[in-house]
């Protein structure tokens, strides 16, 4: 948009007292953001409109993509650059005696995710306005995050992510657009006009309230929503009566039961009220965004058969895997479709991302849980498997009896929800190559040779607008001077930074832009935590949710030898490092929180240990999150993708850190094997088990965990460590990591993964000490990381599975 700066200044100090009632000189900071975000989004409101109207009356196809999560981050900047009014803003601002870094501080990271899964919905809805395609997002307005980490005597401590307490400036509420979902109840069945009629009664109704947030295009004038839904009672009166009376509990009571679907992001489902509430939420969003999606498209006038030439849905992961049945019901039970006629518009309809290969992380839903909760949807559930079931009896039971009951939806007392999705849907697509591969030829092979060409790979990618544009300025404007600034809509055109592959004066400055933003984040350490951090020495960063496939128990062990070498030689010949941790554990996840008060117990003997702690210090930081990120990601040199081979879908951080400069230490798992394709193998560190390999072994059983333990004597000494009071704890406090290692076998091949990795940790050491040789290494992996934008991603999927139009611009079609 065009704005200038004299402009900007007038209408800010007029929004800021209409807002905060005050003036300037008296304002607060939050003020001053409030007034800020409000005044962008009213920049951006014409757009937003205009681009709701072009779309509907294009009739043109429209993208719906349903996800549990959307981990946005702050939004106040990333708007500014996509309207291109950054700079503007900037110096307004300035010019008022006003920092818009410290305005931006005060923007809370939205509480709507978790982890990876999250944070690729967010960037596929930045990519999907930017490139151009009419895609919009459905999910649940939480109004507390995941939740918030303290880290305290070394242990993770939750709190509530009260991510909403001082509002959200960005969200329109549309109370004119609530629907009604229905729990529980029952169904009767009814024979009319000469067809079976169902109706669900006695039901528990909730209100679903949309939230609609602008997710504005990279300054093509495109401005998609980010739909989010909120539970409501539906309450025709309050009952000021039972109130007058002091019956507070049964007045508010039905408000608050009602109002938890969408108070928490994934309520702990070590418990059965906590499932039932996850459920509920799994429902609750997928039935508001159909209904939302249908009453739109009938207000077209468009005839309902041809639902599917309209609507493309998109479900991510399985949590949205009801969308399935929800849009039967819809079908069937609200337009009066056939069977086959309401199937066919709705596999035709729905597509599905598969995001692991791990069978516990692959949902499933105990039948009578299923029943209770949703009757009608569990009956049309249990007719798909049953028409399902008649197909693959008929294809194989001379064959393989077993597979048809292997491939059922139902089976074992459990609806298997990537089953249905698959069953259910047009396109089953893993997130990277190898993944792709493993669930065709392995974890889902019976439907991928069941179904022809329903499988394909899309491999994930970010928004480099964010995760370089924004959160690194330095090598942005870096990039910029030496091949313009086409890379920001056309991130491929990185690759032209090759040509200063051996420019020593272009790798120098790249070199200090490094070191600068190391200096940054140094600093902004030390100001939120209290923690020093060198600098000049190596930030080996490895930054994602605490798994134990992700396998930071392999790492923390490197550094307890590492630890134990410079104990016994303190001369050794290290260069200074600094170990960054950040990672939540979910909250019933033991092992996981156990590895977290075990990295923070390894840094408090090595940060305080004089004889070690110039050459190592070891930090966790806290509250890990997407702000987080933008701040450590720009200083990384090493980036830790160490996940045992086969058990990582893709991986996105590996991207962001790429992308900033890093150079990767990585088994060949997920998209590190397309970073390596992209880098070449002098550019990247490889050690490990491949995927074959760890399928060999776990399916010969002849990996022996503990011989290895015994045979290697370093190793050896770092797990004892654990247990024999170095680390001033109790011998017990470790008991989970120590018995998953050697009492259970190590299912994640550990230690047999730590020699190789120990190598490779020596050889990126001897690289860094070369800076010639690494700054070239570095300047590859940003000029190879466009491939990895979800800009390419989001194309992909569109050209193969929603083939929804694309618009340059919408300008001028109204």
């Amino acid at each position: 948009m065009e704005l200038n700066v004299n402009q900007f200044k007038k209408d800010y100090l007029r929004r800021l007292k209409a807002k905060s009632g005050r003036p300037l000189e008296e304002s607060t900071v939050w003020d001053q953001y409030h007034a800020l975000g409000s005044l962008i989004k009213e920049y951006m409101t014409d757009d937003w409109v205009g681009t709701s109207i072009a779309y509907n009356k294009l009739d043109t196809r429209q993208v719906f993509y349903f996800s549990m999560e959307f981990l946005t981050g702050k939004l106040l900047c990333d708007y500014m650059h996509a309207m291109g009014v950054f700079e503007v803003v900037e110096q307004g601002l300035t010019d008022l005696g006003l920092s818009l870094e410290t305005i931006s501080e005060a923007e809370r990271d939205q509480g709507l995710g978790n982890g990876g899964l999250g944070r690729l919905a967010a960037c596929f809805m930045d990519s999907m306005a930017s490139v151009g395609i009419p895609g919009h997002g459905i999910g649940i307005r939480f109004n507390f995050g995941l939740f918030e980490q303290k880290i305290i005597n070394g242990y993770q401590v939750e709190f509530p992510d009260r991510w909403l307490e001082n509002r959200n400036v960005w969200e329109v509420k549309m109370p004119d657009k609530a629907v009604e979902v229905h729990f529980g109840g029952s169904v009767r069945q009814d024979y009319i006009g000469g067809r079976n009629v169902f109706f669900l009664e006695n039901t528990e109704v909730v209100m679903a309230v949309p939230y609609d947030t602008p997710i504005p295009g990279y300054q093509n004038g495109i401005v998609n929503t980010l739909r989010l839904y909120s539970a409501e009672a539906k309450t025709p009166d309050f009952d000021l009566a039972g109130f007058s009376r002091g019956d507070y509990n049964r007045v508010f009571s039905e408000k608050y039961a009602v109002e938890a679907i969408s108070q928490v992001l994934y309520p702990d489902d070590a418990y059965e009220n906590g499932r039932l509430l996850r459920l509920k939420q799994e429902y609750f969003f997928v039935s508001a965004g159909l209904q939302g999606i249908m009453r739109s498209f009938k207000r077209s006038g468009l005839p309902i058969r041809d639902f599917h030439k309209y609507n493309a849905i998109h479900i991510n992961d399985t949590h949205p895997a009801l969308a399935i049945p929800e849009l039967m019901r819809l079908l069937m039970d609200i337009e009066e479709l056939n069977w086959e006629e309401a199937w066919k518009i709705t596999t035709q309809t729905i597509s599905y991302t598969n995001h692991t290969l791990l069978h516990e992380a692959m949902e499933k839903w105990p039948v009578d849980v299923m029943k209770s909760l949703l009757p009608r949807i569990f009956m049309i559930i249990e007719e798909i498997d049953r028409r399902f079931n008649q197909i693959t009896e008929r294809l194989y039971h001379q064959v393989d009896p077993r597979r048809s009951q292997q491939m059922a939806i139902i089976g074992d007392g459990q609806v298997r929800m990537a089953h249905l999705c698959i069953v259910g849907s047009h396109s089953v697509n893993g997130v990277a190559k190898l993944h792709s591969e493993l669930l065709a030829t392995k974890e889902l092979k019976p439907f991928n040779e069941f179904y022809a060409g329903k499988f394909n790979n899309k491999t994930n990618g970010i928004t480099h607008r964010r995760w370089l544009l924004h959160s690194n300025p330095r090598l942005s404007a870096h990039i910029t001077e030496a091949i313009g600034d086409e890379w920001i809509k056309e991130p491929e055109s990185l690759g032209r930074l090759m040509k200063y592959h051996s420019d020593p004066a272009y790798l120098e400055k790249l070199m200090a832009i490094k070191r600068a933003n190391k200096v940054d984040f140094s600093n902004y350490l030390h100001k939120t935590s209290g923690v020093s951090i060198d600098p000049d020495s190596i930030y080996d960063i490895q930054i994602k949710r605490l798994h134990e496939y992700k396998r930071q128990t392999l790492n923390i062990l490197h550094i307890m030898s590492m630890y134990l070498r410079l104990k016994e030689d303190p001369d050794l010949d290290l260069i200074p490092r600094t170990f960054l941790f950040g990672a939540k554990a979910a909250p019933g996840y033991q092992t996981a929180k156990q590895t977290i008060k075990l990295i923070n117990a390894v840094g408090d003997l090595i940060n305080a240990d004089k004889d070690v702690n110039e050459k190592l210090k070891v930090v966790f930081v806290e509250n890990y999150g997407v702000t987080v990120a933008e701040h450590i990601i720009p200083s990384a040199d090493i980036s830790e993708q160490i996940s045992t081979a086969s058990k990582e879908a893709s991986g996105t951080g590996n991207m962001k850190l790429m992308m900033n400069g890093a150079v990767t230490v990585a088994t060949l798992d997920g998209a590190n094997i397309e970073i390596l394709e992209a880098v070449g193998k002098d550019n990247i560190f490889l050690f490990g088990l491949t995927a074959e390999e760890v399928y060999r072994y776990t399916e010969n059983h002849s990996y022996k965990a503990f011989e290895i333990y015994q045979n290697n004597p370093l190793l050896r000494r770092a797990i004892d460590m654990m247990t024999d009071g170095t680390l001033n704890v109790s011998p017990e406090e470790f008991y989970l990591i120590r018995s998953a290692l050697l009492d259970h076998n190590d299912a994640f091949f550990v230690l047999k993964d730590f020699e190789s990795y120990a190598n490779i940790q020596k050889k990126a050491c001897e690289a860094y000490r070369d800076k010639k040789r690494w700054s070239a290494m570095s300047l590859v992996n940003i000029a190879k990381s466009g491939i990895f934008s979800s800009d390419r991603t989001i194309r992909d999927y569109n050209r193969d599975i929603w083939k929804a139009p694309v618009f340059e611009t919408l300008k001028g079609s109204l």
